[in-house]
């Protein structure tokens, strides 16, 4: 294929976590597709835009139109490598034809606010889906770094991983609006936090 389709990382949400390289593709771009906030944060006048909602197909397709004249910059949150359109992109296209950006991902955001190392955490995603039982279950030392949705909040995952083993005592982070001016992480347990009011869309880092 002659023209490319730029997948770009735009980080956690702030502007300032997003790559040079990022930043520069989706400048430069003729033809850019996200989010409405990273429309709302990114897009210039006279790029042609299309939003990201719930009709991934109208998206393609859009994306396959264009694509037959330029280049098409598509902006996903967090980094394109866990759980990012770039899934659906792969099913679409041949992988030659994507080049893809790295980004700060709400997880590293996370262990990064919270000074801990994360090489042997295990990653999961509560966010539109539910882990395997095996993904999550208690091991002793264990650390999860977790997704979250309205759903699966900070209180419906804590009775969750209780279920599965984990100590009540365990150490629970909460962190939501990760690189906003109002973030905030909570420190707490996952019996305190399985009947307190539920926090939602963000990252949970569980510690054994």
């Amino acid at each position: 294929m002659e023209h490319r389709i730029v997948v770009a990382g735009i980080g956690p949400g702030n502007p300032d976590f997003v790559l040079p390289a990022a930043r520069a593709a989706i400048e430069g771009a003729e033809v850019l597709v996200g989010g409405s906030r990273a429309l709302a944060d990114f897009a210039r006048q006279g790029q042609e835009t299309m939003t990201i909602r719930g009709d991934i197909d109208a998206v393609l397709s859009f994306i396959r139109e264009k694509i037959q004249k330029t280049h098409v910059v598509v902006m996903v949150s967090g980094d394109p490598g866990y759980y990012s359109l770039l899934d659906a992109l792969r099913r679409e296209f041949p992988p030659q034809a994507l080049v893809v950006i790295p980004g700060v991902s709400s997880l590293q955001m996370a262990f990064a606010r919270l000074a801990l190392p994360w090489h042997e955490a295990r990653l999961a995603s509560f966010h539109g889906r539910v882990p395997q039982a095996k993904e999550i279950a208690y091991k002793e030392g264990a650390l999860l770094g977790l997704l979250t949705d309205r759903s699966n909040n900070s209180r419906t995952i804590a009775q969750r991983l209780m279920e599965l083993g984990w100590p009540s005592s365990a150490e629970l982070h909460i962190c939501s609006r990760l690189s906003y001016e109002d973030e905030e992480i909570i420190h707490t347990t996952l019996a305190e936090a399985a009947s307190a009011a539920e926090i939602s869309h963000g990252v949970l880092v569980v510690k054994a």
